[in-house]
């Protein structure tokens, strides 16, 4: 079985979680048009309010680094299912990536499920649902 190389860098990320009230640990890896990679983790906080997740903190990453242009996200946790992203990373999501771009959703034991971020969250609120006034 070939090893896909985003899961592998989504689990890398996962690594770097910082989870002590959870112990939930989640990775992804988001690769731009470039080819580069974008780890990000779940960060939490004892003000459980401040958390952040691994999706906004990969996405994050990148912006705060002047890239724009996304050609995948792959996230990953220790999940009997494929890890579903949270109400908040969905909306994200929605916004910083194209509604087709594709998104595997992983967990430790090799289960994954393709998905987009139009699927993920149909009828999305987004920047052009905003009016000048």
């Amino acid at each position: 079985m070939t090893k896909n190389p985003m899961i592998e860098e989504a689990k890398k990320a996962r690594l770097k979680a910082y989870t002590p009230y959870s112990k939930f640990k989640v990775g992804a890896a988001l690769k731009t048009v470039d080819g580069d990679i974008y780890h990000g983790c779940n960060i939490e906080n004892a003000a459980y309010s401040m958390c952040n997740c691994a999706e906004r903190t990969a996405l994050f990453s990148a912006y705060a680094q002047g890239i724009h242009a996304f050609e995948s996200l792959t996230v990953i946790a220790d999940t009997d299912r494929p890890v579903s992203p949270c109400g908040a990373c969905r909306q994200v999501i929605s916004e910083l990536c194209e509604a087709d771009m594709p998104i595997v959703l992983a967990n430790l034991n090799g289960d994954t499920f393709l998905t987009s971020p139009k699927e993920l969250l149909p009828g999305a609120f987004l920047s052009d649902d905003l009016k000048e006034e």
